[in-house]
């Protein structure tokens, strides 16, 4: 049980890469630490220091995969498939109240839980971030700081490695801003660029929003459950005889609904989505790893991780469902018509997330995780390939100024095609798996009006990924002259080939029950993660199971794949112009959906100039009006009683002093004559007074 009893070495591998170079590591890499533009210089004359970051931080990342994998085949051997190691007790001896009645001991352990759920994401974190820091070494060759960022990346890796084994919500909390702080690092890791300064700035201030209501969420789940470890959860609803708030919006919906908050800021939905599109100012390398494989599926993972609460808090599931499909189709008709070839991918993670919420939503918790499983490999696909494309053409990201490239730079387009055709859900492609899951898991439980959000979100993710191939691939040549189109390095093309061929088989690990009819069924996703997450609707419909419904649905969804891909062909295969979106849609639909419909707008209108900027005027005038003038009024009063104090102390008690010294003064005056201390003058003294004594006598 070697690689289970050291599953708390999977986070530490990466954590002693990034304090390597976050320390030394300026010492191996002596080029200034300022960022170039994002465009990668591919393949790079290794300075000895450069080299040796290029073997240890992926080797890092490496060992963890390594002592992942062999964790994952020592769990098949252990009842009930989940293990805990507890390293030390973190947080004890807090006394805290509960609902359950008297004080108790608030405790949390440093402890980590390998079961099937976490699993799955110890795997995806350390492959697929295993290849993308290959695919860093080639693409920030020439680029400054490059022990800085690959130190930032293993500091990710580590903080999501622990957010993902955590065995309970505080030490899952910790990985939850650490990876929100490596966020912001890596966002703005081109920092002398004020738009990248400003997009992790924007990324840090929207994600404390639900930051704050994850907090909560976890002191109202230890008030109510008086735990907050995973394994203790599922016993204190039992035995606090917890049942379904179908009536009432209880303290388990407002806990659950908490979470959610929470979720919705780490995983870009609906309304704290809008610092992901931005986050795209960081290197490729990071948008293809924090933003679409691991960071933000940390919200789904939670919800997941916490399905036992949900299950129990409907309102709060069917708010869960709607602010997904929501999401899905409203990104999604962004995406539409963005120019920028990393936006198109950013909106498509928007739309994807609100793909797994929905999924969640209504229950399907599993399917949820799938679709995250899934979206890791063909969306980390695409945005590396997205930065081979954008190394190829000089740095430039408008897909206007390209065309025609796919003979030019072959491999990155087979790659990305694959990518496309993935998530565009083609049959026996990943995405295809996971997407059509969803859709039928949704119409099963009677969201038929959640059904077709997700089905026109199927419809409108086919039109816009081929709008990228072929505006970026075909059509006629609209690079710059001067540019040297040429193919990445193998460090940057192996991983994408490796991703490409994770992109088309991945999704067989869970086969539609349909496929029964052709012997193709397969269950083993949703039977590993059974023992793990709440399936109140399992196999989608139970045992009331409709084939036919799902082969049509399933038709359909192929269908307005198929009908999307050719649409974008239709538009733009061939045409000189580069983009015939603005005259489809009408240039006033195209601008609102160009500019997000207007949301950073009103936001900015809303939160920037109304509440930071106009509430900060009304709370600067407040400040000098109200503040100031208390204090200066204070002042004032307190000079006057000073005045006041000063004349009594000076004419009335230092007065009644001085009146009292004269009047003891001018007393002893007489007996200051007499008493003059000169022997003589007492001698005068005595002999008149001798005198005065004899005249009294003689004359009496």
């Amino acid at each position: 049980m070697f690689f289970l009893d050291s599953i708390w070495l999977i986070p530490l591998f990466p954590l002693v890469g990034a304090a390597l170079m976050l320390f030394f590591g300026q010492r191996l890499d002596p080029q200034t630490a300022h960022g170039h533009a994002d465009h990668g210089h591919g393949d790079h004359h290794d300075s000895p220091g450069k080299k040796l970051i290029s073997v240890l931080c992926p080797g890092m990342v490496l060992l963890s995969f390594i002592f992942s994998a062999g964790a994952i085949v020592q769990l098949q051997g252990v009842e009930g498939h989940a293990y805990e190691v507890v390293k030390f007790t973190w947080l004890a001896g807090l006394k805290t109240a509960t609902s359950a009645g008297p004080l108790v001991d608030f405790t949390a352990e440093w402890g980590y839980l390998l079961d099937p759920l976490s699993s799955v994401m110890i795997m995806v974190v350390t492959g697929v971030g295993f290849l993308i820091h290959i695919y860093s070494i080639g693409y920030m060759a020439h680029d400054g700081g490059y022990y800085r960022f690959f130190g930032y990346l293993n500091l990710f890796i580590f903080f999501m490695l622990t957010l993902v084994l955590a065995n309970n919500y505080l030490l899952l909390f910790v990985g939850w801003e650490g990876v929100g702080l490596c966020s912001y690092l890596l966002i703005g890791f081109y920092f002398h660029k004020q738009s990248a300064s400003n997009a992790a700035n924007k990324a840090f201030l929207v994600n404390r929003i639900g930051d704050a209501a994850f907090v909560l969420g976890m002191l109202l789940m230890f008030s109510t459950l008086g735990t907050i470890t995973f394994r203790e959860i599922g016993p204190a609803l039992a035995a606090g005889g917890f049942q379904a708030e179908t009536a009432t919006f209880g303290a388990l919906s407002v806990m659950t609904l908490l979470f959610f908050i929470g979720a919705t800021g780490k995983s870009a939905q609906l309304p704290l989505f809008v610092w992901l599109p931005d986050a795209m100012e960081g290197p490729t390398p990071v948008s293809a790893l924090i933003h679409a494989a691991t960071m933000v599926t940390a919200g789904v993972y939670m919800v997941a991780r916490s399905s036992a609460i949900y299950v129990l808090a409907p309102k709060t599931m069917m708010i869960v469902a709607v602010v997904g499909g929501l999401t899905a189709i409203f990104a999604a008709t962004i995406g539409l018509v963005q120019h920028d070839i990393k936006r198109v991918l950013a909106y498509s993670t928007v739309s994807q997330l609100g793909y797994m919420f929905l999924a969640c939503g209504v229950g399907a918790f599993w399917v949820g995780v799938f679709h995250l499983y899934t979206h890791a490999f063909f969306k980390a696909l695409l945005f590396l390939c997205s930065g081979s494309v954008i190394h190829a053409v000089g740095g430039e990201q408008d897909m206007r100024k390209m065309g025609a490239l796919k003979d030019k730079i072959p491999w990155t387009y087979r790659t990305m095609l694959v990518g496309a055709i993935a998530i565009a859900g083609v049959p026996g492609l990943a995405g295809f798996f996971s997407k059509d899951e969803i859709l039928w898991q949704v119409w099963s439980t009677q969201h038929q009006g959640l059904w077709v959000m997700g089905f026109i979100t199927a419809g409108f993710t086919s039109f816009y990924m081929f709008r990228l191939i072929f505006l970026t691939f075909h059509g006629d040549n609209r690079v710059d002259p001067s540019t040297h189109v040429h193919e990445s390095p193998k460090t940057m093309i192996i991983p994408l080939v490796v991703l490409a061929v994770a992109s088309v088989f991945a999704g067989w690990a869970a086969t539609p029950a349909a496929f029964a009819d052709i012997g193709l069924h397969i269950t083993a996703f949703e039977h590993m993660l059974e023992p793990v997450v709440a399936m109140p609707n399992a196999h989608g419909g139970g045992e009331h199971h409709d084939t036919g419904m799902e082969w049509l649905l399933m038709a359909a969804s192929v269908g307005l794949a198929f009908a999307g891909i050719f649409l974008a062909k239709s538009m733009f295969a061939r045409k000189r112009d580069g983009d015939a979106m603005e005259k489809s849609l009408g240039s006033g639909l195209h601008r609102l959906l160009y500019n997000k419909y207007y949301v950073d707008e009103i936001y900015g209108w809303l939160f920037v100039d109304g509440f930071a900027k106009g509430g900060g005027a009304a709370l600067s005038s407040f400040d000098t009006k109200v503040i100031d003038g208390g204090v200066n009024g204070a002042g004032w009063l307190t000079r006057a009683i000073s005045t006041v104090s000063i004349w009594w102390d000076t004419w009335i008690v230092d007065g009644a002093v001085r009146l009292t010294a004269f009047l003891v003064k001018f007393a002893s005056y007489p007996m200051r004559m007499v008493e003059t201390g000169m022997v003589q003058n007492y001698a005068l003294f005595t002999v008149a007074g001798v005198l005065v004594i004899l005249g009294y006598y003689m004359f009496q």
